[in-house]
């Protein structure tokens, strides 16, 4: 029998055109509109293939193309442009970490997270925890932050989403090729870097990656290794896969590991921030690294720990929290306690409240235990953890609870349309140097009329246009008929109110909310002369059968007389579709069940392309709306059933949309252009562009927290 190898052809690139695999692996290009035009100007079709990825597109080129390329003056041109844009960035001086109150820092910021959501072509994230890691970590970039993140990478990455004729939701697993991505392995020499942690009664190595984001570095660890065994191999598989056991593993290999990583890297931080309670187990390592190696004793480590130490919480529910049984917790921390020179039941208790001995060992309360600071991701979050975490405090009252928040916010040049960006430096002037100035975005009074609607017109017919060829695809891969494919065209029209919800499809999130009253729906979507549309996209925990029927429910409603065409669901939602939506709808839907919302980030994503919100005056929100920048649905009620909540927040929604938005956004006096909303187009943009960003975020972080942390380990270190 004829046996078969395969190879793969890499194309040799011309030396002229060697500064497109140097910034192919530097995430700036996922925020530089520039660069992105200029790798797709390479071959169109080969980067939708690649899902924007340019080094594999690089990889893929054909020869000859490249050699065409490298003869072209305009390309050459427009590649030492964005080069030089590029150097430029790595390259200056006046920065926030180099000349404001970030030089303060000496050492770097290790900032921890599970998950990071940089771009739809690295599938390393699961949501929104994901996308507000990676936003941070490019306005810390930005800022020029002294700055490092450690992370998970996952063969597997999260799952693809396929809706089936029945509207059931498939997870379809991934298997990446790393050597694909636009990471590089570590290595010393010609040697793989590896680094081990000791796990039951094994050692467990993992690889590092280096993924370049602008001027820092993110290290993602990874057990699939020879090194390991097969089953080992499997603990970065896939994000938020297994069972307990596997989550446990995961989350000692990202504290644990994520430390040793640091340690042979040669990276000594003055402040390590769990985003999240998933490293938690960082606290311990570095406890038993000052008892075994400087000799302290546990407490003494301890003080020096938590000086440094910075933990985030996302979380506004006992349950969403990871926690572990004590025997399990005995099993892989017996020993570890032995090395702290502590009991077991001693090391326990850190995990624990302390009210209940039965509690299991909470990954959230251990953090907080851990941390000098700690912050929640609203104002609304803060309140609501400083309730839900007092008994870490005992005897200490709610008020004084030591949790603070810092309101999240998005990257805004990465969720910002070019043509936006253009407008605004256009009426405006260079609005990235004075994105954080609110008296700045004053000036969208300026923009033209006709030149904010043509612009946000402009992106909602390419929005529907993506939407319908989203949506021929999947036909066509179901086996729909031709007939029935041929009706795509008649999908949504840019003429009418578009309506966006897109988010993770979990119950909380109420995303059938809409849909209580269907006829009273059925007679907005039909309206003769004031119809509306809405486009929904989400995935389910593959676990989550709740969230899965949500979904199905929402596919079964688009298909049905009266709601198809106006109704659409997308599948797959990723990044890529979260920008089309955020850049051209004209509202954005969010009614999660209050106060379950943390913060959210996707309403803000929509406020500097020209969108407007309409949601729950939860997370974000309640600090965003003024009154004349959007809606509020229903009342700040905390208490009541959520039958009773559901119908009030219902009835509040249909009434907004009957009574004021849809009447609003129709209401045209010169036959041409809806000028109240225009004006609340342009107060969405002015209110909420410069304060929801993480500019200002991790500003607030670096001045609020990580200079206090930074001194206090300076203090504590001596």
């Amino acid at each position: 029998m004829p046996t078969f190898q395969t190879y793969n052809v890499t194309p040799t690139l011309p030396a002229v055109l060697e500064p497109l695999r140097e910034m192919s692996f530097n995430l700036w290009w996922t925020w530089e509109p520039s660069a992105r035009r200029l790798f797709r100007q390479l071959d169109p079709e080969l980067w939708d293939r690649t899902n924007h990825n340019p080094v594999r597109m690089l990889q893929l080129s054909r020869q000859s193309r490249l050699e065409e390329l490298s003869q072209d003056k305009t390309f050459l041109r427009e590649l030492k442009q964005v080069f030089d844009a590029f150097e430029k960035y790595l390259g200056r001086k006046d920065t926030y970490g180099k000349t404001g109150a970030a030089s303060a820092i000496k050492n770097p910021i290790a900032y921890f997270s599970a998950e990071f959501g940089f771009h739809e072509s690295i599938p390393n994230y699961s949501g929104g925890l994901g996308i507000l890691a990676s936003d941070h970590c490019k306005s810390a970039s930005d800022l020029d932050l002294n700055f490092v993140a450690i992370g998970l990478l996952y063969r597997h990455g999260y799952f693809r989403q396929q809706i089936d004729k029945e509207g059931f939701q498939e997870a379809i697993n991934l298997n990446q090729n790393f050597h694909h991505l636009p990471i590089r392995e570590v290595r010393r020499g010609d040697t793989t870097l590896l680094i081990s942690v000791p796990i039951l009664d094994r050692q467990v190595f993992a690889k590092l990656w280096e993924l370049r984001v602008g001027r820092i570095s993110v290290y993602l660890l990874d057990t699939d290794t020879p090194e390991n065994s097969a089953e080992d191999r499997l603990i970065t598989a896939e994000l938020y896969g297994g069972d307990l056991e596997m989550r446990m593993r995961q989350e000692i290999i990202l504290g644990i590991g994520g430390v040793k990583a640091l340690g042979i890297l040669g990276i000594k931080p003055d402040v390590f921030h769990m985003n999240e309670g998933h490293s938690a187990f960082l606290g311990l390592e570095r406890i038993r690294l000052n008892v075994v190696e400087k000799k302290l004793d546990f407490y003494s480590a301890l003080q020096v720990v938590v000086a440094a130490n910075v933990f985030t919480t996302h979380t506004p529910v006992p349950a969403g929290n990871d926690s572990f049984p004590r025997e399990m917790m005995r099993r892989y921390f017996g020993a570890f306690a032995k090395e702290l020179d502590i009991p077991f039941d001693e090391l326990f208790s850190f995990g624990q409240t302390r009210v209940d001995p039965t509690d299991p060992f909470s990954m959230t309360i251990l953090a907080l235990r851990l941390s000098r600071h700690a912050n929640g991701v609203s104002k609304l979050h803060g309140e609501v953890s400083r309730s839900l975490w007092k008994d870490v405090w005992a005897g200490v009252p709610v008020h004084e609870v030591p949790i603070t928040s810092i309101t999240n916010g998005v990257h805004t040049k990465t969720w910002m349309a070019p043509e936006f960006s253009a407008l605004y430096d256009k009426h405006l002037g260079a609005w990235e140097e004075h994105l954080t100035e609110p008296d700045f975005w004053r000036g969208v009074i300026d923009i033209p009329d006709a030149q904010l609607w043509e612009t946000h017109q402009k992106l909602k017919l390419r929005l529907i246009e993506f939407v319908r060829d989203r949506v021929r695809r999947r036909l066509e891969r179901v086996g729909e008929s031709p007939e029935v494919i041929r009706r795509v065209n008649r999908i949504l029209d840019p003429e009418i109110l578009t309506i966006g919800f897109a988010r993770r499809f979990a119950t909380y999130k109420r995303g059938t909310l809409l849909f209580s009253d269907k006829e009273r729906l059925k007679r907005l979507l039909n309206d003769t002369t004031r119809p509306v549309q809405f486009i929904f996209a989400g995935k389910a925990h593959p676990r989550d059968e709740a969230g899965k029927a949500l979904i199905q429910e929402v596919y079964k409603l688009s298909r049905e007389t009266g709601f198809e065409n106006r109704i659409v669901l997308l599948e797959d939602y990723d990044s890529y579709i979260a920008r089309r939506l955020v850049q051209g709808a004209d509202l954005w839907l969010n009614h999660p069940l209050r106060p379950l919302e943390a913060s959210g980030t996707s309403g803000m994503k929509l406020a500097p392309n020209g969108g407007i919100n309409l949601s729950v005056l939860d997370g974000w929100w309640r600090e965003g709306y003024n009154g004349n920048n959007g809606w509020a649905i229903g009342a700040e009620i905390d208490n009541g059933t959520v039958e009773f909540q559901n119908q009030v927040d219902a009835n509040s929604l249909y009434q907004l949309l009957e009574n004021q938005i849809i009447p609003l956004y129709y209401a045209k006096p010169d036959g041409k252009l809806p000028l109240a909303w225009l004006q609340l187009m342009r107060e969405s943009i002015r209110s909420v562009t410069p304060v929801f960003n993480t500019q200002r975020m991790v500003k607030e972080y670096t001045e609020r927290l990580y200079i206090p942390a930074a001194k206090a380990h300076e203090t504590f270190s001596r």
